[in-house]
């Protein structure tokens, strides 16, 4: 029985928006604006700010353990950076303007080279005005291949976002800082896609083995997705390994969470449909022949990663990061951060202000400890080798999506997958934990992407 298990499904127009690249020597990634045909076939096509011009932009694909390398020529006309979204990353190149690089001008270049120490589904995109280049379509999939993974026929990325599209299938600029989008649940779209494409299908044969590498790339929304004709067991959260789970009717993806299923193909009508919005159908995978007589049997868990997981539960350091803000949310007033960052062009005023002020002069509608934007001190600043307890605390309305970079953790609680994005819900408290092994300033901020310009980040050291 030959098996060809790193071959990426060919087929349909996603696929064709999104080469795979894997290179030991830079290669260009372009961020330009572009057009797609989000819509049917029978509506205009887009207009899109894409790396080199595709939505979703090139998938990188490298084997664990090699180095990326990749030079972002800035075609926008405003700057940007890259952030290269899970990787427990060399901080230089975590890519947050102002907090671990200057953001590239237009027409300017800057180069990335790291390493990739996990296998797993991991993604990329912008951390300059990630809220308005997020949602013109700048992202793409980075998968890191394991060398010995399990036996399947054919590796899927399905990056799935939703648009907020007019009656002529263009962007709703005149919404992008909305302070209602801002202090409410954030730029939720209206026309979901999978790789750029409406509805899209990928054929597949009866008894075929799948892993599907699922990325939500939304602004803010949380796609509640469940997959039909399908058996599927979960193999991974956010890059990382978990044990085999049997996929049981759905599962919730926050922004900027990934999912990876190995799944056979069973019924009559496989697909992939966002519960959420009455039933929509994301994706179909038609069924053309059979890949076999009978399914896979072979086993499907993922090999571990090098993730530190000795957690020092008895004496670990703790912090708290209390959400403050957001429509009905209570807060009255909030100190603006004032770590390299300026509002609409001035620098940041000194002591508390009331909320009416940060809103109209500030468009800051969020706090975390009471302060809105990036502050001045870190969170924490930890040893190298220090775990570190964070109790995640959401008193508001909304639901957020709490992002740590260069690092995982995992809840608390037992059995808790490694995670690098958690959804917090309203009126709730999580407590997580990881191990500071990561020198270096690290943001951690909601992926809610409005609600992060609207004051929802923060940072921490470890040294």
């Amino acid at each position: 029985m030959r098996l060809t298990r790193r071959d990426t499904l060919i087929g349909g127009a996603a696929l064709a928006a999104m080469p795979r690249m894997a290179f030991a020597t830079p290669r260009v990634l372009e961020p330009k604006p572009g057009m797609a045909q989000l819509a049917p076939a029978e509506r205009p096509e887009t207009a899109i700010w894409g790396y080199d011009g595709l939505v979703p932009g090139p998938e990188i694909r490298v084997a664990q353990g090699a180095r990326v390398e990749a030079v972002l020529a800035n075609g926008l006309p405003q700057p940007t950076t890259i952030h290269w979204h899970g990787i427990r990353i060399d901080n230089a190149m975590d890519g947050v303007a102002a907090l671990t690089q200057d953001p590239v001008p237009s027409g300017e270049r800057f180069e990335y080279d790291f390493a990739a120490p996990d296998a797993g589904t991991f993604w990329y995109h912008p951390h300059n005005r990630t809220w308005e280049q997020m949602a013109r379509g700048l992202y793409g999939p980075l998968i890191v291949e394991e060398a010995e993974p399990p036996a399947y026929d054919r590796d899927i990325v399905l990056m799935l976002d939703d648009w907020r599209l007019d009656e002529d299938a263009a962007i709703d600029e005149a919404s992008f800082g909305s302070l209602r989008d801002w202090s409410h649940a954030g730029r939720l779209g209206n026309w979901p896609t999978v790789n750029g494409a409406p509805q899209p299908d990928y054929p597949v044969k009866r008894n075929e083995r799948l892993r599907l590498r699922l990325i939500n790339a939304a602004n803010a929304s949380v796609l509640v997705l469940r997959l039909d004709g399908m058996d599927a067991q979960i193999v991974a959260y956010d890059g990382m390994p978990v044990p085999p789970t049997p996929l049981e009717g759905t599962v919730t993806l926050a922004p900027a969470q990934r999912i990876d299923l190995i799944a056979d193909v069973a019924g009559e009508e496989p697909g992939l449909w966002l519960a959420g919005r009455e039933n929509f159908r994301a994706c179909g995978f038609p069924v053309e022949g059979a890949a076999r007589a009978k399914p896979l049997t072979d086993a499907v868990a993922l090999p571990a990663n090098p993730l530190p997981t000795g957690l020092d539960m008895d004496d670990p350091m703790r912090a708290t990061v209390e959400v403050n803000g957001g429509a009905m949310g209570g807060m009255t007033e909030a100190r603006i951060g004032g770590f390299g960052a300026s509002y609409r062009g001035e620098e940041p005023v000194e002591g508390v202000l009331p909320l009416r002020t940060l809103a109209r002069e500030y468009d800051l509608v969020w706090a975390l400890n009471g302060v809105a934007g990036m502050p001045v001190e870190p969170l924490f600043n930890a040893e190298r080798g220090r775990t570190v307890a964070v109790k995640l605390v959401n008193g508001g309305r909304w639901p957020h999506a709490m992002h740590f970079h260069g690092h995982h953790f995992r809840e608390t609680k037992e059995d808790a997958p490694w995670r690098d994005t958690i959804l917090l819900g309203p009126q709730e408290t999580k407590e997580v934990a990881f191990i500071a092994d990561n020198p270096g300033r690290w943001m951690l901020h909601c992926h809610m992407l409005e609600h992060q310009a609207g004051g929802m980040g923060t940072w921490f050291e470890v040294s």
